[in-house]
């Protein structure tokens, strides 16, 4: 039986100085004054819409992403959250995490978003290389992004994230570790750490940059792995490494299956209603014109059939490095676990897998593999 996980709240802010060339996000270059007291209406607005979803839940996190949040002001971020408090009771130790970027901080500095409310940062460094920075497209230098690392520990926020990216254009196993051994001396509690891809209907697509060769990746992700390990980080999701107590609330409501509300230029939502035991994804109008015009910002709205729920909940809930238990896939698709005993019993023979009583456990090479493993539930 469906059982109503967490509810979570994502805020899309659509807006970034411009375009960066890897990006393939709903964001979209500033072109002169930005609309804040407008969208900030609008946004709440559209959550008034979205009330019969949350079903007397508090909200367990906010994330306010992008494009760059940060290019609105910190009043408007202020309002922002008190509009969402008078519609839906918050949870006493709320998550109320923003994307900034240290290009950014003309507009407020952190600590005026943190007596806006916000408690955690997520701060869009990718590099401390200048030459990787520029090759990325991103506004800002490594002075930049130490100084705004330094302001978010200084702000009094209850966590920060620096987000770095490895597998950079020409990018040596060096230069890699070099970004990791430098973020890590700026102390942030999380780190998230992936490679750069390259995407559909980004500059870089359509002019491929020159990347490292997979020899050279798998080195840079190995070594990465034990050098984020060695100083005390732990990997507890695909990309995504913490402190002890520091790990992201919000994404992990994500990674198990949990629910939210997405408001905002395209944002998505994925809703369980436990009335009639049914789950539900939301995709809110792409375009800030076409949000801001509208009356009704739904764009669309599609159920996750039974029969496909067995495969979207693993495919979340196979980043995190945790064991899956099997009461939590039943309360959060509504299926008994014994849907999956096939699918486990033949990634369990490849040696992929670990069947317990009451939990599943990826092994290492399980979590090298996961595509494969997911593929077995396919057949």
């Amino acid at each position: 039986m469906l059982q109503l996980p967490p509810l979570s709240l994502y805020i899309h802010i659509p807006w970034c100085v411009q375009k960066c060339p890897y990006c393939d996000f709903n964001s979209h270059g500033q072109h002169g004054e930005l609309p804040q007291q407008e969208y900030v209406d609008a946004l709440l607005t559209d959550l008034a819409a979205d009330a019969a979803y949350v079903q007397e839940r508090n909200l367990h996190s906010i994330f306010i992403g992008g494009g760059t949040p940060s290019l609105f002001d910190a009043s408007q971020i202020k309002r922002l959250l008190e509009g969402v408090a008078e519609q839906i009771p918050f949870a006493a130790d709320i998550e109320i995490t923003m994307e900034a970027n240290p290009g950014t901080l003309e507009h407020d500095d952190f600590s005026a978003y943190r007596a806006a409310g916000v408690t955690r940062l997520s701060i869009g460094v990718q590099s401390f290389s200048s030459d990787k920075l520029n090759l990325l497209g991103r506004i800002h230098d490594k002075q930049e992004a130490e100084v705004a690392a330094s302001k978010a520990a200084e702000a009094g926020y209850q966590s920060f994230n620096l987000d770095l990216m490895h597998g950079l254009p020409n990018q040596s196993f060096e230069e890699a570790m070099r970004d990791i051994d430098t973020a890590a001396a700026l102390n942030p509690p999380h780190l998230s750490w992936y490679q750069l891809t390259i995407e559909p209907n980004t500059l870089f697509h359509s002019k491929p940059p020159q990347l490292p060769d997979d020899e050279d990746l798998w080195q840079i992700y190995e070594q990465g792995q034990q050098r984020l390990k060695a100083l005390g980080y732990e990997q507890y999701e695909i990309s995504a490494y913490a402190k002890p107590g520091y790990r992201c609330r919000h994404n992990l409501n994500y990674w198990q299956f949990g629910d939210y509300l997405g408001i905002g230029c395209g944002a998505h939502g994925k809703i369980t209603t436990a009335q009639d035991q049914r789950i539900w994804r939301t995709v809110k109008i792409k375009h800030p014109k076409g949000y801001l015009g509208a009356s009704d910002y739904l764009f669309d709205k599609s159920e996750v059939l039974p029969e496909d729920r067995a495969l979207e909940y693993l495919m979340n809930r196979l980043r995190l490095m945790s064991p899956i238990p099997k009461s939590e896939f039943e309360s959060r698709t509504g299926l008994s676990a014994q849907v999956l005993d096939e699918g486990m019993t033949r990634g369990a023979a490849k040696g992929l897998v670990i069947i317990g009583e009451e939990h599943w456990q990826l092994t290492a090479k399980g979590n090298m593999f996961v595509n494969e493993l997911l593929g077995l539930f396919c057949e």
